[in-house]
């Protein structure tokens, strides 16, 4: 039975690092599905031993939370009341904005890429937001993003162009359900199209503009007036 339960387990965390994509994710599912089968094991030895583990878990997840991405980024923080408001304030800004909750794992894995791709394409016309709603659960309702722990809806990702919601990763099925995809930065350029997005944001904005048109990630290392770098706290 052992070797059932450790066969199962390491099935299971083959099927989850499927859609991991970096080393982190990868530890991660392995450390936290052996958590499931030690306990699985102690509690088939014995029911105290398997209470125990099982509370000395607990206390872990309780108090050693994961890090949060400290790092470099040109993105807004939205609130509940902040959201709409930007996004209606200029019709001429493409925003795309993440939707993450600070526990969700994924979200943590995805924030070091989302900031990079709001170092090389943040622009006048383009900007990067994000919105925690697993903090802001009315956001959530209004941009029916579910916060279930069991939920793969989180990140989300939502293109909004004239303050209109135009295209959001992953998209849902009919029945309601996230269809799978994978939050790596080459999905998230090919699939918004970012090259694209940011020579149109570029020729929109350069009558606004003085001097020369750069290339992507130029604003990010010379600190672009119009980009607002915050730092998740």
């Amino acid at each position: 039975r052992e070797v059932e339960i450790l066969m199962f387990l390491s099935a299971i965390v083959m099927m989850k690092n499927r859609r991991s994509i970096t080393v982190e994710q990868h530890i991660g599912n392995i450390f936290m599905f052996s958590k499931v089968a030690n306990a699985i094991l102690f509690f088939r030895l014995d029911i105290r031993m398997g209470l125990l583990y099982l509370t000395l878990c607990i206390v872990f997840l309780m108090t050693c939370k994961p890090p949060l991405y400290m790092g470099p980024e040109y993105i807004k923080y939205f609130s509940d009341k902040t959201i709409d408001e930007e996004l209606d304030r200029d019709k001429r800004v493409t925003w795309i904005v993440e939707f993450f909750a600070n526990w969700s794992s994924e979200c943590q894995s995805f924030a070091p890429i989302f900031a990079d791709l709001s170092l090389k394409y943040n622009c006048p016309g383009l900007h990067f937001g994000k919105v925690d709603v697993g903090r802001y659960t009315d956001v959530s309702t209004r941009y029916k993003v579910s916060t279930s722990p069991l939920t793969k809806q989180l990140p989300t990702l939502i293109l909004f162009q004239g303050g209109t919601e135009t295209m959001r990763r992953p998209q849902i099925d009919k029945k309601g359900r996230a269809v799978s995809w994978t939050f790596s930065e080459e999905n998230v350029i090919r699939e918004f199209n970012l090259n694209e997005l940011y020579q149109k944001a570029k020729k929109q904005s350069k009558p606004r503009e003085e001097g020369p048109e750069e290339l992507p990630g130029v604003q990010a290392a010379a600190g672009h007036p119009h980009g607002e770098t915050k730092k998740e706290k």
